[in-house]
Formats: structure tokens, sequence, C-alpha cells
């Protein structure tokens, strides 16, 4: 007998989610022509809310690199800004549209339409872990960042639930070098005394400033405040 064939759901454009996505007063990110609800939203298929120390840090970190960049060609945007990876053509149902927790761009930006609202330039993208996204930011985002965001210099994880940070940085040889040139090197930094330092920005971060007021648990050791 055979089988009935699987229904799969329906795959969205990137003009049909851009539409539903400007019209929308929730967040929703797109992989492959399908709509994801992001954390906080109150559609069920949302991911958990963020939680309280998530938060925090993102604000840490906003404050942090806003003041230390002030006066610099660099700007800090918050998660409000969608990212685009992957090539785009019209009625096209490929390609990611994120929102990063942390986006800095040095220079003009540039956007994906007149609407200013889907960048296509980061220099700079944080990410804050959650165990919902965990996977997913440094598996298959963070790939399609690196193979289509040419201009991303340096992607930053930051864990919520322990002092430390893992920081990828772009290193090429020479400059424009060819895709199979260049490599990313990985740095983790741990405790309150490290630093992250961001050449490409010219900004350096005492993990101290980016985990204020966040309180570990006594597993933590000497991580704990």
């Amino acid at each position: 007998m055979a089988l009935a064939p699987t229904r799969q759901p329906y795959r969205f454009t990137v003009e049909e989610y851009l539409a539903f996505e400007r019209a929308s007063e929730e967040r929703h990110e797109y992989l492959d022509g399908v709509i994801y609800a992001m954390a906080g939203s109150a559609s069920p298929q949302a991911m958990a809310g963020e939680s309280e120390d998530h938060g925090t840090i993102c604000v840490n970190l906003v404050t942090s690199l806003a003041t230390r960049l002030r006066g610099s060609p660099c700007r800090v945007f918050t998660k409000d800004l969608k990212v685009r990876c992957g090539s785009y053509r019209p009625h096209t149902r490929e390609g990611l549209y994120a929102y990063p927790d942390l986006v800095v761009v040095c220079g003009s930006s540039q956007y994906h339409d007149q609407a200013q609202d889907v960048l296509v330039n980061p220099t700079l993208i944080v990410e804050v872990l959650s165990p919902s996204t965990e996977a997913f930011d440094r598996g298959e985002k963070f790939h399609r960042y690196r193979r289509w965001l040419p201009s991303l210099m340096d992607y930053v994880l930051v864990a919520q639930d322990r002092l430390v940070i893992d920081h990828y940085q772009r290193t090429t040889a020479g400059s424009p070098a060819p895709q199979e040139q260049t490599r990313w090197e990985l740095e983790t930094l741990e405790g309150r005394d490290a630093h992250l330092h961001l050449p490409s920005i010219n900004c350096t971060v005492l993990l101290a400033d980016v985990y204020e007021r966040i309180v570990f648990s006594q597993a933590e050791g000497d991580l704990t405040p």
C-alpha cells in the first residue's frame, strides 16, 4: 500500500516574510522559507522568553560598547535590527534573516531595501546564548554568517550561566582574500578580570562590565561575583 505523502509546511518568499514582519507587533526570524517567532512572543510556536540575566547582559554590552565607540565611525544597534544572510533574488525562498542581540557597523550602514530595517554589512555580531538557541547560534547561524557576510570581522558568543565568552575573529591572508583563504580563530575568555579585545572596532571590554549585576551559583567558584 502506498504511503500518503507527508504534508510540508508552506515556504514563504522573502518578500512575503518582510511584508508580514513589518506589519507585525512581534519579532520573527526567517530561515529558508519558514518563519519563526522570537523569544518573548505571545505565539505558542515561540521560543521560551528571554531570562532576566539575558536582558541584563545585553544592556551591559550595549552600554559598554556605545560608551567606548562614542566619536568613532562605528555604531551599536540593538536586537530590533535584522541582518540578512544569503544572496537575494526576487521570489526566493532561501536565506536567513535574523535578529542578533547586538550589532556594530563601522562606516556607512548598507541595507536590503529602502525600509532600512535589514542590515547587510555588520562588522561585529554578539549573541547572548540561551539553552533554546545555543546550538543554532554556534552551528547553522555561524555557518551562514561566515559564508554570506564578508564585512563580518568578529562573532562573539556570551554565556549567561557562567563567566565565559567565545570570541571568533576573522583572519585573512591578504585583503580582500578569497573565501577559501578566510579563517576564523577562536579565543575563549574566562573570569572577571579577562578582557574582550575587538580590533575591528578598536575596542576592549572587561568581562566584569559584561557580567555586572549577574549573580552566579556557588558552583562557579571564583567566578562568583
